[in-house]
């Protein structure tokens, strides 16, 4: 039901502590404004994780361990929607309570939790004699600050909008494997990464991205989606980096996507396309 990840390996469970609450599938400023107040206690802080439940995810859960480590949580409690989903609203509490030496919750003003997401912040503190503190959503331009519109963007292809409301630009981070090779063919090699089934489908499409070698950061194309072109309806990612030469089997890289430049297509001829992977090229040398 309960898995902990201790970045902080000093800690222990009955070491005074503050949790954050909530699904938190990546980190979005909401997050980053709940992690910053929970910093201010001075305690070590741990935050909450559901596995599975409510659809994809944004982030998998070794990227989500990779993000909250880098923003300097202590640890995270990682929860199994199918084992939690059952639980009210006190079971749930008593759980946390019973894991961990908390002296204060923190959550945004909309959280809720329990069987049929019974329970509030006003129930919590009822229940565990904790106290809680909660943060107002965040609102840019009218929108809500939240997974959820992360999401919307994400499906859209919005990218950029995306972007905006996370921590850090979205990425995808996995073992590059072997594939049919045929970029090579054509003077375009690529990275392939399996895209996981549990984080959630980008809108398929080509996207500018960056990506981290050796230390160097090499700007690059990415083609999430299937290949008409060569009559594969596969949903594959792969990666052309710009300027990038040898051979990167095995290794784990990350993708972090910029901007969507275009639809996928079918081109009438492999030299065709050719054209069209120097132009998409010519357009992120020059930010065009």
């Amino acid at each position: 039901m309960l898995n902990t990840v201790y970045f902080n390996q000093n800690l222990k469970k009955t070491f005074p502590c503050v949790l954050l609450l909530g699904g938190f599938d990546g980190a979005h400023l909401g997050h980053c404004a709940l992690i910053s107040c929970a910093k201010s206690s001075g305690l070590p802080v741990g935050i909450m994780t559901i596995a599975g439940g409510k659809g994809q995810a944004i982030f998998t859960l070794k990227e989500r361990r990779e993000i909250f480590r880098g923003l300097g949580v202590d640890f995270l409690l990682e929860l199994s929607f199918e084992k939690i989903r059952k639980l009210s609203p006190k079971e749930f509490s008593s759980l946390l309570t019973k894991e961990f030496s908390v002296k204060a919750f923190y959550c945004g003003s909309d959280f809720r939790y329990g069987f049929l997401a019974g329970g509030t912040p006003e129930t919590l503190k009822r229940d565990t004699q904790v106290h809680v503190e909660t943060l107002e959503l965040i609102k840019i331009d009218g929108e809500k600050v939240s997974a959820s519109t992360v999401k919307k963007f994400l499906l859209n292809g919005e990218i950029e909008r995306a972007n905006a409301l996370l921590e850090s630009p979205f990425f995808l981070t996995g073992e590059v494997v072997k594939d049919r090779g045929v970029g090579r063919t054509i003077g375009f090699p690529t990275a392939n990464i399996a895209y996981p089934l549990e984080k959630i489908a980008l809108k398929q499409g080509v996207y500018q991205t960056l990506v981290e070698v050796d230390g160097k950061e090499y700007s690059a194309i990415t083609n999430y989606g299937a290949r008409p072109t060569f009559q594969d309806e596969t949903v594959c990612t792969e990666t052309y980096l710009d300027g990038f030469s040898g051979d990167l089997y095995g290794q784990r890289l990350t993708l972090k996507f910029q901007r969507f430049l275009r639809e996928i297509k079918k081109f009438p001829s492999v030299e065709e396309l050719k054209e069209q992977l120097k132009q998409d090229i010519r357009r992120v040398r020059e930010n065009d």
